[in-house]
């Protein structure tokens, strides 16, 4: 599983013209899900994800978390975090979870973020979705659970 967490002021995504989400501070985290993940490894990086303090405190340290500043998340599922390209100039996504499993642990994190986060938006797993965001600092952190 892959999250990778862009610290924003803040963030968007519209399908088909429509705006489906939007935050303020927070974490815009995009989410690549893998055959090989599990509920389990879902609690681990949710787990990683809320307890990242890369927040400024009073002294300007990246010291708080995202409830220390009532920070807010977008959740967007991103099947290409998975892109291979290691052969030629086209990736190859066959690493990348098939999408009834992804799906599955998509809205499992979701659930599993809204129990520890007041505002919680998402896009729609599957869509044509076009992100908007202001990266706050530039502030980007790569979560892979291979690594944690």
């Amino acid at each position: 599983m892959k999250f990778v967490i862009q610290r924003v002021s803040e963030a968007s995504v519209s399908i088909e013209g429509s705006q489906a989400g939007a935050i303020g501070k927070g974490f815009l985290v995009l989410i690549g899900v893998s055959d090989e993940d599990t509920r389990e490894i879902a609690d681990k990086m949710v787990k990683k994800l809320i307890g990242l303090r890369i927040f400024d405190d009073a002294e300007g340290k990246t010291n708080l978390a995202l409830k220390d500043v009532d920070g807010e998340l977008l959740l967007i599922s991103q099947f290409t975090l998975y892109a291979d390209c290691k052969k030629g100039n086209r990736p190859s996504f066959i690493r990348a979870g098939k999408p009834e499993l992804a799906n599955q642990l998509y809205e499992y994190i979701i659930a599993a973020c809204k129990k520890e986060i007041p505002v919680v938006q998402t896009g729609q797993f599957g869509a044509d979705m076009k992100v908007s965001l202001c990266n706050d600092g530039p502030f980007t952190i790569v979560l892979d659970s291979d690594i944690l």
